[in-house]
């Protein structure tokens, strides 16, 4: 049973944007917070972003300002909208669903991660 698969990631400049969505099973997404986190090379996950049930948010220091964490409840989907990407930002990223908004360490991520989606940025 697939509950989260991710998209929208790719290769692209500094200063760019990209948009990132997750499609998530109603299993999950339903009843909880949601969160982006993302991977780099030899580095441990971290989270990016999260959104709780009722949309509050928050953010990395790292991208405060850049990145917006949104969702759509009819949808059963979670974006993550990024702009002013830098060479830091490269890193596989993920969603999942976390049981409160204030939780910021991945192994509390509640669901089977997903493949995640590649961001590379670079010129």
């Amino acid at each position: 049973q697939v509950q989260l698969v991710e998209s929208g990631g790719g290769l692209v400049q500094p200063g760019a944007s990209l948009r990132l969505s997750c499609a998530a099973s109603r299993s999950i997404f339903s009843g909880n917070a949601m969160a982006w986190y993302r991977q780099a090379p030899e580095k441990e996950r971290e989270l990016v972003a999260v959104i709780s049930i009722l949309g509050r948010t928050n953010y990395a220091d790292s991208v405060k300002g850049r990145f917006t964490i949104s969702k759509d409840n009819d949808r059963n989907t979670v974006y993550l909208q990024m702009n002013n990407l830098n060479v830091d930002d490269t890193a596989v990223y993920y969603c999942n669903a976390v049981r409160s908004f204030r939780y910021t360490d991945y192994r509390q991520a509640l669901g089977s991660w997903g493949q995640g989606t590649q961001v590379t940025v670079s010129s």
